[in-house]
């Protein structure tokens, strides 16, 4: 009898591929485990086992593994089903959902890098065979690849070898993609146990002598000891005596002390401070009417105005789920939010908190997986972006999706773009959970779901202590520029409001959704551009850096002395981003500490939590930021917000672009007058009768969901029809337009659905690539999958013909 196993690899490709294994080995490996499987001619991947079988493959002879990895699963069977799911509704492979849902210290591939680390102190009588030979290799070539250390050692199963030398410290990895991880160790020391008989102070002075500096650091440790009962650690020892190293070292030296190490989370919060929340009626009466809603439904959307406390509802429903030992997920829509969220939540529920997003380490993510997996006492509440719907919970009871309409759920680049939100909602009913999406504005298609019954859903009309909402002020720039009362992009109306504000020591957020100096800068003589070579869009402004930037390829080019074209030094700036507001206000407010928030300023692990915590400390005065500036912050002193310029958001060619603009200007006006005071909201605009604009300032937001849901029926947008993009990339503009009208009209003659296209969008060239797309419309009544099942089969014969063979096709479904 032969025995294989199912595995999936880190790759592009649909199919699992069938490896052949030994009888001990089936019977040792289970679903969920990782092994080493040679791929092609001479690579090699981590793969996971999804089945165990007999049947040999019938189209191509199965190879062997190499090794097993795992001594038990890490990854559940729920979690392949997930996999599973997402790869078939997002027309992706599942190699692709595998390969970004894994850590990638989970992910050995044959590309590692390996390097011999000369800061080692290594004896060659430790080292076996193989590695000598290893050691002696490295010596003439300094870094090596895993598939040539096979070549070299002459065996298949070298990553024993490898992880043996990883742990003497003797190889180091160049690439993040390492098997093993090294946990976090801290350095602490005890007394040597000679000294610790009846007799064995008196001896361990004496062996101190008559060094000061050693003797205060022995009874420092002593208190220490006594106070706090757990092990001292050098760091705190040197720190209590505000001594050095070197004195530890001496009484290492002296046989006094003992050195030890001991593993720690790289990430740990203290524990609970804050007392029991109490709620408003009517937050009581939201939570009370979730409670009803879960009994029948399994979805509830909580509607509640800005700072109407519905991270305290949320926070009396995990302590209810808690209590039944299960496991809870908060999802975010972006890193930045996380910062503020985890200190209530952490303040409330201790160290029982975990958080999981790309700003932390390799090493940091691998620890919170594996406390998921284990259902860890310091996981039972997960904090996370999107990519923590793929983490492998065992007893998952709940999932809170805060600011559930924002785009930032939608993973565009690279493939799976999924909807982590939507795989949030399929996660949950997976586990019997029940969910819990909130939101001022909910995304349309969210509050029509709960309109037709499909979700419960619950309001929250009131701010918190009854607080009032903003007032709403529109002023008209067009006027003011008119009237000559503007200064800079500022009219004198917005910078008394400032002046109030500042006067009264309150602090003031501005709101202008472009980062950047100025998206264009033009020679007032000849009217020239300077373009992006790569793309077809023009150069950025970063006056910071004094150069012209891409936002889309990375292209820099330094700020150039004088035209391209016709060499004139005219050249001058046109629109206006957050560094030239920020320049303008130095100007006006030249003693008053200005900041900004966007992009450029939040790089880091630690960049948001330091702007956020400086201006919550009230460091900053005026705070100028893009969208991010927008979500979900709880500020107490800032009572006035400024929109710089309104109209930019509602003149994108995007069908969702009316929409997003009511949501981003409610969210930021949301920010003004949390507490005691009546906030204020100044929003410059060139069109104030604008249906947006007014249902904005009206909190208007059945008229402009009755509105929008309209024109989406009528001209057949979601929720009504499902919508699959098909965009088309390739360098030669003239075999991208022939393949894509041979696509188009194979879908439409085959679908019959609407399909639109083949269309440029608006940037039709990035990274020297032409774009074409295609726009797919789905009716409620077809079947989906049936439907996405036919587009692949056209992509397929698509692909097939060899002259459009190196077109790229990508598929990207719901997108946002």
């Amino acid at each position: 009898m032969f025995y294989f196993v199912e595995v999936i690899v880190p790759l592009a490709l649909n199919p699992t591929f069938t490896y052949q294994v030994s009888q001990t080995e089936f019977e040792f490996i289970q679903v969920g485990m990782r092994v080493a499987v040679p791929f092609g001619k001479n690579k090699v991947y981590t793969a996971v086992v999804i089945d165990k079988h007999h049947n040999q493959p019938e189209m191509y002879q199965a190879k062997e593994i190499h090794e097993i990895i795992d001594l038990r699963p890490v990854v559940t069977a729920q979690q392949i089903d997930l996999w599973r799911w997402v790869a078939d509704y997002y027309m992706c492979t599942i190699g692709e959902v595998y390969k970004a849902a894994m850590p990638s210290r989970l992910l050995l591939e044959s590309e590692t890098l390996i390097q011999w680390n000369e800061k080692a102190v290594i004896a060659i009588d430790d080292l076996d065979d193989s590695e000598y030979l290893l050691y002696e290799a490295m010596q003439t070539q300094a870094i090596l690849k895993v598939d040539e250390i096979i070549s070299i050692l002459n065996k298949k199963k070298v990553f024993p070898v490898i992880n043996s030398l990883l742990a003497k410290g003797a190889i180091v990895l160049q690439e993040e993609l390492v098997e093993k991880y090294k946990p976090k160790q801290i350095r602490y020391v005890r007394i040597a146990e000679n000294f610790l008989g009846d007799n064995g102070l008196g001896a361990l002075m004496e062996a101190v002598g008559k060094s000061e500096k050693q003797r205060a650091l022995v009874m420092k440790y002593f208190q220490l000891n006594a106070v706090q009962k757990r092990p001292v650690s050098v760091k705190q020892l040197v720190e209590e005596t505000e001594t050095s190293n070197a004195i530890v070292k001496a009484l290492i030296e002296k046989n006094i002390f003992e050195e030890y190490y001991l593993n720690h989370d790289r990430v740990v919060f203290n524990d609970a401070s804050q007392d029991v929340i109490a709620l408003s009626d009517e937050q009581s009466k939201a939570l009370w009417e979730i409670e009803q809603h879960f009994e029948q439904k399994d979805v509830v959307l909580l509607q509640g105005v800005t700072a109407s406390g519905k991270t305290e509802v949320y926070i009396k429903l995990i302590e209810q789920y808690l209590a039944q030992e299960g496991q809870v997920l908060f999802l975010l829509p972006e890193i930045g939010l996380s910062a503020q969220l985890v200190t209530r939540l952490t303040n409330y529920f201790g160290n029982q908190v975990a958080v999981y997003h790309s700003r932390y380490s390799h090493n940091e993510r691998l620890e919170v997986w594996d406390q998921v997996l284990y259902q860890s006492e310091k996981a039972k509440v997960v904090i996370g972006t999107r990519l923590s719907v793929f983490l492998p919970f065992r007893d998952l009871r709940l999932v809170v999706i805060d600011e559930e309409q924002e785009a930032n759920y939608k993973q565009n680049e690279p493939a799976p773009r999924y909807h982590g939100r939507d795989v949030g909602i399929v996660l949950a009913t997976q586990h019997k959970a029940k969910v819990l999406m909130g939101s001022a504005t909910p995304s349309l298609e969210s509050y029509y779901n709960a309109t037709q019954h499909k979700y419960g859903l619950v309001q929250l009309k009131k701010r918190y202590s009854n607080v009032m909402l903003p007032d709403i002020v529109l002023v008209d720039i067009k006027d003011k520029y008119k009237r000559k009362q503007m200064t800079g992009h500022f009219s004198d109306f917005l910078i008394n409001e400032i002046n109030m504000a500042l006067s009264l020591e309150e602090q003031v957020i501005l709101f202008q959704n472009r980062r950047g100096f100025s998206p264009v800068v033009e020679c007032m003589t000849c009217g020239a551009v300077p373009e992006c070579p790569h793309c077809d869009v023009s150069l950025t402004y970063h006056k910071y850096k004094n150069e012209l930037c891409c936002h889309y390829c990375g292209f820099v080019l330094p700020m150039p002395k004088q035209c391209f074209r016709c060499h004139s030094v005219d050249l001058n700036t046109k629109g206006f981003g957050t560094e030239q507001v920020e320049e303008e206000l130095k100007t006006l407010f030249p003693n008053k500490r200005i900041a900004r928030m966007d992009q450029d300023t939040t790089k880091g692990k630690y960049g948001y939590e330091k702007l956020i915590e400086a201006f919550e400390s009230r460091q900053i005065d005026i705070l100028i930021g893009t969208q991010m500036l927008a979500k979900g912050f709880d500020f107490d002193n800032v009572n006035l917000v400024g929109i710089m310029n309104a109209d930019n958001a509602l003149h994108f060619p995007d069908f969702r672009a009316h929409e997003r603009a009511y949501q981003m200007m409610t969210q930021i006006a949301g920010r003004a007058g949390r507490k005691e005071k009546k906030g204020k909201v100044v929003v410059q605009t060139f069109n104030p009768y604008h249906n947006i604009i007014q249902q904005f300032t009206n909190y208007d937001y059945e008229g402009m969901y009755k509105e929008q849901m309209y024109d989406r029926y009528n001209f057949k947008y979601p929720p009504f029809y499902r919508l699959v993009r098909l965009t088309l990339k390739h360098k030669d503009f003239a075999k991208l337009k022939e393949g894509s009208f041979w696509l188009y009209n194979n879908l439409k003659e085959q679908l019959g659905v609407p399909v639109l296209g083949p269309e440029e969008p608006a940037i039709n060239r990035i990274r020297n690539q032409y774009i074409r797309v295609i726009l797919i419309k789905i009716p409620q009544q077809v079947p989906l999958l049936k439907t996405k099942g036919n587009i692949n089969k056209i992509l397929k014969s698509f692909e097939a013909i060899g002259a459009y063979r190196s077109i790229k096709v990508v598929a990207n479904v719901d997108f946002y």
